[in-house]
């Protein structure tokens, strides 16, 4: 049930998705300001994706994180101003760049997987790990469903 009491099977997905995806974000924005970290949602998410996928071109970061390219190279400038990521020639493209963390980002990167971390246990508080597994199978699906699938 949602607050207002309506059922969320009456709620079409989409909504729950996207109210899901704001209050978590919202949640996320909180714990940064409260905890100093001084990173928006989008630059912390920035940096955990270059963590994970160090090495990469800008371009192929974008796709990746599903950005525009010129939105995320505002996250890049704002990053690499705090010294938390290095832009560097990619040696087979020289029109290209590489996005690495910088040697101090480990510490970030903790603190934002950290603040992550509680945040999902907080949001699927009362849920088994079955459901979670479940949960994280089928919006997977959906996702690669929506990857494969023009749009009508």
């Amino acid at each position: 049930m949602t607050t207002s009491g309506t059922s969320t099977s009456d709620i079409p997905l989409g909504f729950l998705l996207a109210d899901a995806q704001r209050l978590l974000r919202r949640r996320f924005e909180r714990a940064a300001e409260t905890e100093g970290l001084g990173l928006t949602a989008s630059e912390a998410r920035t940096l955990a994706y270059i963590a994970v996928y160090e090495g990469r071109r800008q371009t192929a970061l974008a796709d990746i994180m599903n950005v525009d390219p010129m939105t995320l190279v505002g996250y890049l400038d704002a990053l690499e101003a705090k010294g938390l990521v290095e832009r560097c020639p990619d040696p087979t493209d020289r029109r290209a760049k590489l996005v690495r963390p910088s040697p101090t980002a480990a510490a970030m990167v903790e603190r934002i997987r950290t603040l992550g971390r509680h945040i999902r246990e907080n949001a699927t508080e009362g849920l088994g790990d079955g459901d979670v597994a479940v949960l994280r199978r089928a919006l997977g699906q959906m996702i690669q469903n929506l990857s494969d699938t023009p749009a009508a």
